[in-house]
């Protein structure tokens, strides 16, 4: 009878619920808390569920005390050896490999590419201005993040939450301050998926009644070559000019170059559908995994999360305000409200913008003109992470 007890005694010992009853458990619970709430946010409440499941899910698995899918040792410092990430890994130490080597985001960016429409910016070049502005956030938001003793590659890998691009915050996170990377990713998919709830009172507080009326005149047609020369255009100024943008925004013209071309549809599809589904997924899970108690129950990662939202906010309020200007300097024929899409939180930014302007008329079609800054806004991120990388990368 003794012996059974002890065979009992021992497995309750090795299990992971004794490990919540060990100093420090209660933090583990806490954790598997918030990505059950995160999970119920993607299912319950569909807030971008594509990409906020896979990490809550993540999340979830590497909180588990035991289950030896992630050791984030193996990564300190930012840097690895690949025969002891091998030897000793788990299931997400290997997948995270892509996080660790650049591999995902720019994958991503080939695929929101090939998914992506730039008529509206091409038919209306202006919309470069409203993408540009709303790049305001990111570099406010830097330089408070100095003010509260970040260093300079932590403060900027903070302030790129607010481009309202995940991918983007991966790739500048990961390679200017890793050990950021679980809060910071877990902040910028969360605010990309909060979109529909943080935008509408800044758009209204910052805009009349009268403004926000305003009926835009309909936007020319593009034509393919216009579509098909855009992506090399923009793959050659922009590498020229940022070499550090070059894996983002060129593997993002790739994608669209697929996608107008017309004689690719396979690749353009693959890009679409199974590559960028595969990619969410490891993408989501490993990120998600990084967010341990150990990592995440920081003082520094609540004032992270409360910056990532002010950085958010400012790139909000930066694309209206110069939509505002361009109001005023165009006569009345611009809707400021097409501004706040100058995020990168692509096409859901736009489709905001495009509801908040049909609660004051319902006959108001904002959309397509919300796509060319949205679109705008993508370029804009990715050419911020160049310049950040450029600086302060090694």
């Amino acid at each position: 009878m003794n012996a059974i007890f002890d065979v009992l005694a021992d497995f309750a010992q090795n299990s992971g619920f004794a490990a919540f009853f060990e100093a420090g458990g209660w933090k583990n619970l806490i954790m598997i808390g918030v990505s059950c709430f995160l999970i119920y946010l993607a299912i319950g409440r569909k807030f971008e569920p594509l990409l906020l499941l896979p990490i809550a899910f993540g999340m979830l698995l590497t909180n588990l005390p035991f289950a030896n899918l992630m050791h984030m040792e193996l990564f300190d410092g930012g840097t690895f050896d690949i025969t002891e990430v091998i030897s000793k890994g788990g299931l997400f130490d290997f997948l995270y490999l892509g996080v660790k080597l650049g591999i995902y985001p720019p994958l991503i960016f080939l695929g929101v590419g090939a998914m992506t429409d730039f008529s509206p910016l091409i038919a209306n070049p202006k919309s470069i201005l409203l993408g540009a502005a709303a790049q305001f956030g990111i570099f406010i938001t830097f330089i408070l993040a100095l003010i509260f003793g970040f260093d300079a590659a932590q403060a900027a890998a903070i302030a790129i939450i607010g481009g309202a691009d995940g991918p983007t915050a991966i790739l500048v996170t990961k390679s200017l301050a890793p050990d950021l990377l679980g809060p910071i990713a877990v902040a910028a998919y969360s605010y990309m998926a909060l979109v529909p709830i943080i935008q509408p009172p800044i758009m209204r507080g910052l805009t009349t009644r009268k403004e926000r009326l305003i009926r835009m005149e309909n936007l020319r047609s593009v034509s393919r070559l216009e579509r098909i020369v855009f992506p090399i255009a923009v793959t050659i100024i922009v590498t020229l000019l940022i070499p550090d943008a070059g894996p983002l925004v060129g593997m993002l013209m790739l994608g669209n170059l697929a996608k107008e071309c017309g004689v690719v549809d396979r690749i353009s599809k693959t890009a679409q559908n199974e590559l960028m589904n595969i990619i969410t997924i490891f993408l989501g899970l490993t990120v998600g995994a990084t967010a341990t108690a150990e990592n995440f129950l920081k003082l520094d990662t609540l004032l992270i999360i409360c910056m990532g939202l002010f950085a958010f906010a400012c790139a909000t309020a930066g694309g209206v305000l110069l939509g505002k200007v361009m109001c005023f300097f165009s006569g009345g024929k611009i809707n400021p409200l097409i501004g706040a899409a100058g995020v990168s939180a692509v096409p859901m930014a736009a489709r905001v913008a495009n509801t908040v302007g049909q609660e004051e008329d319902p006959g108001n079609f904002l959309l397509m003109h919300a796509m060319g800054p949205n679109v705008a806004g993508v370029i804009g991120s990715a050419v911020a992470a160049g310049v950040f990388l450029n600086m302060f990368g090694n």
